[in-house]
């Protein structure tokens, strides 16, 4: 071997690009989960990247089809009525906070008519209360659950009620008070 093989020059160090690294964060971040514009954007500002950065990087994540409010409103609302029983309120919390658009929110949310409503709320409080309730303080502890879950309380209601005996229409449900 020559000894001009041994004496190159070093390579220069390329300047980190800021996109480059924008870029690579929001990868990173969706490698993991599903995130709204609005959370991505966060996730940026808060790792120091400037506003410039910040809309190109997402432009080109949106473009590329990686970012999109749409697919994360669908997906939120399928995963948590489905894994986690929540109820519209509780999804449409969780999507404002997520910055999802209001209008989205609203068509996202659509099939999710009062039928449906009760049949999942009937559906978790058979998971999580497989023995319908008896007395009045047990009602109340279905529908507290429900509740928290984000059921409106008619539709909590309905389903403490069909749950405790298939009771509907005239009769009464005593909740303690």
């Amino acid at each position: 071997m020559s000894e001009d093989a041994f004496e190159s020059e070093p390579e220069e160090v390329a300047e980190p690009d800021p996109l480059t690294d924008a870029l690579a964060s929001c990868y990173s971040h969706l490698a993991r989960r599903e995130h709204s514009v609005a959370e991505m954007r966060t996730r940026l500002e808060r790792a120091g990247f400037d506003a410039q950065t910040i809309e190109q990087a997402l432009a080109t994540v949106i473009e590329q089809g990686y970012l999109s409010d749409e697919r994360y409103a669908r997906l939120l609302a399928e995963d948590r009525r489905e894994l986690d029983g929540w109820g519209v309120e509780r999804i449409r919390d969780r999507m404002q906070r997520a910055g999802i658009d209001p209008s989205l929110i609203e068509v996202t949310l659509a099939p999710f008519d009062v039928t449906s409503e009760r049949d999942a709320a009937l559906a978790l409080l058979r998971r999580r209360l497989p023995t319908p309730p008896t007395n009045a303080s047990e009602r109340q502890r279905a529908f507290a659950l429900l509740m928290r879950q984000g059921f409106e309380s008619e539709v909590a209601y309905d389903a403490v009620r069909e749950h405790a005996g298939g009771r509907r229409g005239g009769d009464e449900l005593e909740l303690a008070s």
